[in-house]
């Protein structure tokens, strides 16, 4: 049966939403003096990232600090914004793509390190760029449920060892202009990690409620981009055409259940302005109302939704409707709307 798969939420809320910011700042033009003598060779043209993909710099962590590091700040920063007792914590989920290890899960350390209880359930949860509003959607419909009482949801991303890699692989004698167009997507990536506590909207007039949404899979397309611990390699112009598709699908089947064309804030997944230009214009989407941060940040995976939102809250005023529209590769796509 195709179509989306719609869901809704009686009795959640989001009570915070934090950012943390790797603070090492790595600009694109620093990339093209790395890849100049590849691209002279090869005859492409310095100055895609910025021109084209739109970002002009992203962030790194230090040496000797990890994402995991900065999702476990995010979480303690976002469990102290919302007032809430560590102890009534039901579900924690790590949504981040990046890994140190196969196992155990990065969730374990973020639990052990935020004293979180042995009755707190807690995983990773990963769905590619998707993960994180996944994570907001398991953990609303657990709220909803009477399951549990809070959850926390928290992302870390680190690119640096995937682009230092990949700037020493593009950078040999061998690279061709194929190469460069394959893995130029691991350039456009960035470092930050984002936080989530979630609680019972009839607890907390004060939470921003968790109205809805709706999903819907193009999983024909799962190998446009496909990324290891060593590589990844990406259709960029395949996958913007499967992605617009599948946003105009998701988009015009959604029409029955919701009014999403009048928001007040569009919260898109970071990839480039390409892809935002894109999105907008297929959408019918006012571009005065979509916050980006990838121009400096590049796009940080499933923590680019929650970063741009929580970067956001100032701007926001009760009342506001907001809708979060992230996408994975593979592909998948979901939009969330929320109540502010």
């Amino acid at each position: 049966m195709n179509g989306n798969t719609i869901f809704r939420h009686h009795d959640t809320a989001v009570l915070s939403v934090t950012a943390i910011d790797a603070p090492v700042v790595v600009t694109s033009d620093q990339f093209d003096e790395r890849l100049a003598e590849t691209y002279r060779r090869t005859g492409m043209r310095p100055g895609m990232l910025a021109k084209l993909a739109g970002i002009h710099e992203r962030r790194w962590w230090p040496e000797g600090t990890s994402f995991v590091d900065g999702a476990i700040e995010a979480g303690a920063k976002a469990i102290a914004e919302a007032g809430v007792d560590p102890a009534r914590i039901g579900l924690m989920i790590n949504t981040s793509v990046c890994r140190e290890h196969l196992e155990p899960s990065i969730a374990v350390r973020v639990h052990a390190e935020l004293g979180l209880p042995t009755n707190c359930l807690n995983f990773d949860l990963t769905n590619a760029c998707l993960g994180f509003v996944n994570g907001m959607q398991l953990a609303a419909t657990m709220i909803d449920a009477g399951q549990i009482d809070y959850a926390l949801i928290v992302d870390g991303e680190g690119s640096r060892p995937a682009q230092e890699r990949t700037l020493e692989r593009l950078t040999g004698p061998d690279t061709t202009a194929e190469d460069l167009q394959n893995e130029f997507a691991t350039l456009t990536l960035g470092s930050g990690a984002a936080a989530m506590v979630l609680g019972r909207a009839s607890e907390h007039p004060e939470g921003h409620r968790v109205v809805g949404g709706a999903s819907r899979a193009a999983t024909q397309h799962h190998e446009l981009c496909v990324g290891d611990y060593e590589k990844m390699s990406t259709d960029t112009k395949g996958l913007l055409i499967a992605g617009m598709q599948l946003a105009g699908d998701l988009w015009e089947d959604a029409r029955g259940e919701f009014d999403w064309s009048d928001m007040d804030c569009y919260v898109v997944h970071q990839v480039s302005q390409v892809h935002t230009g894109r999105t907008a214009k297929v959408l019918g989407l006012p571009a005065d109302r979509i916050p980006l941060t990838f121009p400096t940040f590049g796009n940080i995976g499933p923590a680019a939704v929650a970063v741009t939102l929580a970067k956001q809250v100032e701007h926001l005023t009760p009342g506001d409707r907001v809708l979060m529209m992230g996408i994975g590769s593979g592909l998948n796509m979901t939009c969330m709307e929320l109540a502010w």
